[in-house]
Parts: C-alpha cells; structure tokens; sequence
C-alpha cells in the first residue's frame, strides 16, 4: 500500500492564515499505484466534502460543488505531489482538509490538516487563552481557560480542546464540551446578540507526558475559530532527579561490594589451592 500524507508548509498539523491571504496545502505521495487524487473539506460537526479530483497524467483537475468554476481553488499536480491553492481566504474556509488516493478500489487518506482563518469578518467573534503559571512541576494541577465571545445561532455551538505534543506531527482532539449553553451569559445591550461563554480545562497531577501546546477552538454559526494557544511545560526538580540518581547508584555499587565479599568469602580458598596446583 502506497504512502500518502497531507501538510501544509513546514509540516504544520494547525496552521492560521489571515483573510485575504493565499495559502498552499501540500500534498505528497509515493510509489506508482496512485491512480487518482483528490481534496475534501471537513468544517467542523459537517461531513466531508469533495473539493477536486484528478487522474495521476492529467494537467487539470475537476472541481466539484461550491468548489466548480470557484477561481480562489486551483491545484498544483505533477510528479509526487499534489498541492491545493486558496487564495483570497475567508472565514468559511476554516475547517480540516484531507488529500486522498484512490488505486485498486482502495481510497487512502493523509492525516489533515486543520486551517483557521482569521481576520475582520470575525471581529463579532473572538476566543481568549489565558496563559498558566510559567513554573509547573510534575505533580502539579492547572486549570486552563477558555472565554468565547460570540454570536448566539441556531444550534448553539461546540467547544474543542486540542493538544500538540512535542515530536507530534500533527495536534489532536483531547476534550469536547459539545453544546453547551449553560455556561453563557448574554450581552446585557438590547438587541445584543452576542454572548459570553467561559470554559474550563483541568488537568490534575500532571506528568512530563502532558507538556505541549493547548488550543481552544469554538465551531458556531457555520465556522470556527482557534484561541492563540496555551503552552504548558512541565520541568522536573533536577535536585531531586541529581539526588535520586547519587542515591541508585550507591545502592547499586553497595550490593556489588557484599555480593564479591560473599563471593570470595565463599570461594576464595578454593580459588587459591587452584592456583597452586596449576603452578605445580
């Protein structure tokens, strides 16, 4: 089974564009079995849709849906890769986007990538990450927050924590708050329809497996949109580490000590009468 993977450039899983930027997902495969390749946009709580597809030796694509004869989509293909170009970008281009290859009725998937498009016509909207303590120590607890100023809509909105780990590739969904909108207060101004939500992440007795970057992303009203991000770096005590390590290793080179002197308490004379006998 051939390889195939999404990314946008310099390998990032959560990237952010502003409105009216251009921006190039890229899209690489191997091997020979790649017959036909293909883009699919995932807003948020929305199923896939197929933006393009195109035969391995041809030149253009085929666009599909909102997508047809949509000039800001176009896609790069030769030899290898497979890139998608959106240009003039807007709010509703928020979402996950999949590269996929399709051989032998089999369709393969890269892992997406999730893209947030910020700028004016968001202004109604906004999600706030407060940072947590710079000094963090494995044990510890923190409580990370999440504020959301947004537009009341039908069918509420989603919350969704994500988490990118250090040597990940790509972040990934730890928690979703789902629709919620018991924690909301509404703007107090008449005809306001705005309101206020904040939301809470606890992570209790921490380890160094929980340091990384923490994003906050609210999907309302047909988009979403991503806090700045919280990181959280967790340090151990090297005293302690420094002390524990002095402490194993006096331990160790004790129970070699007494295990040689059983040893030669044991064998010692044997060993001895040996030695003579053989320089006999």
């Amino acid at each position: 089974i051939e390889n195939v993977w999404a990314e946008l450039k310099k390998s990032v899983g959560l990237m952010s564009a502003n409105v009216g930027d251009t921006m190039v997902l890229q899209c690489f495969y191997q091997g020979d079995m790649a017959m036909h390749l293909s883009w699919y946009k995932q807003p948020f709580r929305e199923k896939p849709n197929l933006i393009s597809t195109i035969y391995k030796y041809e030149e253009c694509a085929t666009f599909y849906h909102e997508f047809k004869d949509n000039p800001r989509f176009s896609v790069q293909s030769s030899n290898g890769v497979n890139h998608l170009s959106i240009s003039d970008m807007k709010s509703l281009d928020s979402a996950t986007y999949y590269c996929g290859s399709a051989h032998s009725n089999v369709v393969e998937f890269g892992k997406g990538t999730i893209l947030d498009v910020k700028g004016s016509e968001s202004n109604s909207k906004t999600v706030l990450q407060q940072p947590v303590s710079e000094s963090i120590q494995p044990g510890d607890s923190v409580t990370m927050n999440c504020t959301i100023h947004t537009e009341t809509c039908a069918g509420g909105h989603s919350v969704y924590w994500f988490r990118h780990g250090s040597g990940e590739s790509h972040p990934g969904i730890i928690y979703t708050h789902g629709d919620r909108s018991d924690q909301c207060e509404k703007t107090s101004e008449a005809g306001s329809p705005t309101q206020s939500c904040v939301y809470n992440l606890p992570k209790r007795n921490l380890s160094l497996s929980d340091a990384g970057t923490y994003y906050c992303a609210v999907a309302s009203c047909g988009e979403i949109l991503f806090g700045d991000e919280t990181k959280l770096d967790i340090h151990g005590d090297m005293r302690i580490l420094v002390l524990l390590s002095i402490i194993r290793t006096g331990i160790y080179s004790m129970i070699v000590s007494q295990s040689f002197s059983c040893y030669k308490c044991k064998y010692g004379l044997q060993s001895v009468q040996m030695f003579q006998y053989s320089s006999a």
